[in-house]
């Protein structure tokens, strides 16, 4: 990990390795859970602390990354590969498996296929990447490429070209970009070259990996590498701990599966006395939790909110907790002037509402246009709260309709479309529709029964890092672990 802050439980190891280019490294050492966690300390990193916590990884802000982050990156990711050396618990054992997660962590199969083999170093260690959002590449000008350290032979696995002319780095401005109609950008792309320099390529759910390799939008232009490595998707698990309801310190009134009912009455009384909704029992409340920008499809539940609120039948109450883009934040702001009495907005972080709207919620608005995995789902059905969701990524393998939630379809991934809103409107229309009924009882006890933590999907990971090293029965192992959404009735 990289040393970004001051860590209470992390000491020296007084252990430095030098990493080439001049830089040496210093590797603080932590337990935690029982695991060895290892932190990569260097001035490129601490130096962007704003304060203790105040971290900005990446960049100033979004759309604004530092320019020098490939050669931080890269700094990184021979610091890793050092530290199999350097440290004492470590040193003259052959490294069996690497597990690289996403574009910041891509140049360590590179480094392992075209530097360390061929002089004879890992030469039996596999490395499996891991991609968490195909998204976030790390696209880079050319010119960087002298700081990765690499032989010229590794340069054509990152070879590629956008029609963006910018890399959105802090030189580059805030402007959007412009770039000459049908003109094409050359740039390098850490997330490709890692992709095809690993030994397996992995992602967070089997419905996204499918997705990834489906076309050039839902592959963020690189679905014939996806194909080609032939990408594999192991749904993600939660640490219940945080979330459960039997345990959340959040809860007057602490819940399981067998006082789910009675739990969530008292939770749901509190959420709306908190966000300044009327109390009442008989109205099915509707959540959400997230980022206020279009990824998450907020905009989507804005423009649904006449059709849901003003339909037949019960009178659904809706409340949203997030920040993010300040139109969205401004449209959140206003949502108790617009629908008095059935709709609030808290444009905050906070923890404590967060905790409230999970466990008090009758149902979880996730209209994501797209979604990995997600992990908001799976934190409400911990707490007996019914998804709605769009029918993408992790959503459909962890959502089973009209069993563990209900699904509106898919969403434009590019604008608000008006069908998109009116499909949301719906589906959340169903789930009131079904509010108070032996069904929705049925449906509240199957989404707190399953098990969601990560005891499956870790059994699933250790069959493909099983696989990946040529041991037998893996795939018999692997093929026994099913998704959330296959496993429930």
């Amino acid at each position: 990990m990289l040393s970004y802050d001051q860590y209470a439980d992390a000491w020296d190891t007084a252990v430095t390795a030098d990493v080439g280019g001049g830089e040496t490294v210093r590797f603080f050492h932590a337990i935690k859970d029982g695991v060895d966690v290892i932190f990569v300390d260097h001035p490129a990193f601490l130096a962007r602390v704003w304060g203790k916590t105040g971290a900005k990884l990446y960049g100033k802000g979004s759309g604004a990354d530092w320019d020098d982050n490939s050669a931080r990156f890269a700094l990184f990711n021979r610091a890793a590969l050092a530290a199999l050396d350097a440290l004492p618990f470590a040193a003259g054992q052959e490294t069996d498996a690497i597990i690289a997660n996403d574009w910041h962590a891509a140049l360590l199969p590179v480094l392992i296929a075209d530097v360390h083999r061929p002089a004879g170093r890992f030469t039996r260690t596999k490395v499996a990447l891991c991609c968490h959002n195909a998204a976030f590449q790390g696209r880079a000008w050319p010119e960087t490429w002298e700081v990765l350290g690499l032989p010229a032979s590794s340069r054509a696995k990152f070879a590629f070209a956008d029609g963006v002319d910018k890399v959105f780095s802090e030189s580059e401005g805030g402007a959007p970009p412009s770039p000459a109609a049908g003109r094409k950008f050359a740039k390098l792309n850490w997330l490709q070259a890692g992709l095809l320099s690993a030994d397996k390529v992995l992602t967070v759910s089997p419905h996204y990996a499918a997705e990834l390799t489906s076309g050039e939008a839902k592959g963020v232009e690189l679905a014939d590498v996806w194909r080609k490595v032939q990408v594999e998707g192991i749904v993600n698990g939660m640490t219940a701990g945080e979330w459960s309801p039997a345990t959340d310190a959040f809860l007057e009134v602490q819940f399981d599966k067998d006082s789910v009912v009675e739990g969530k009455a008292a939770a749901k009384m509190a959420l709306q006395a908190e966000v300044g909704l009327p109390v009442d029992p008989a109205a099915p409340l509707f959540g959400f939790i997230g980022r206020l920008e279009e990824q998450k499809g907020v905009d989507i539940i804005i423009a649904a909110l006449p059709a849901l609120l003003s339909g037949p039948g019960p009178k659904p109450q809706v409340v949203i907790l997030g920040t993010g883009k300040p139109d969205l934040e401004a449209a959140v702001e206003g949502l108790a002037a617009a629908f008095p009495g059935a709709a609030a907005g808290v444009v905050e972080f906070s923890p404590r509402i967060a905790h409230l709207i999970n466990a008090g919620a009758d149902y979880a608005l996730i209209p994501s246009r797209f979604e990995p995995c997600g992990i908001v789902q799976l934190q409400a059905m911990c707490c007996g709260t019914i998804p709605v969701v769009s029918s993408t990524g992790g959503l459909v393998d962890t959502v089973k309709e009209g069993v563990t939630g209900f699904h509106m379809g898919t969403v434009n991934p590019d604008r608000l479309d008006p069908a998109d809103a009116a499909a949301l409107a719906s589906a959340a229309r169903r789930a009131a529709d079904s509010y108070g009924t032996p069904a929705f009882r049925e449906m509240q006890a199957a989404c707190i029964g399953q098990d969601l933590s990560w005891a499956l999907p870790a059994l699933k990971w250790e069959a493909v890092i099983e696989e990946m090293m040529g041991e037998g029965g893996a795939a018999a192992k692997k093929a026994g672990v099913v998704t959330p959404a296959a496993a429930v009735a």
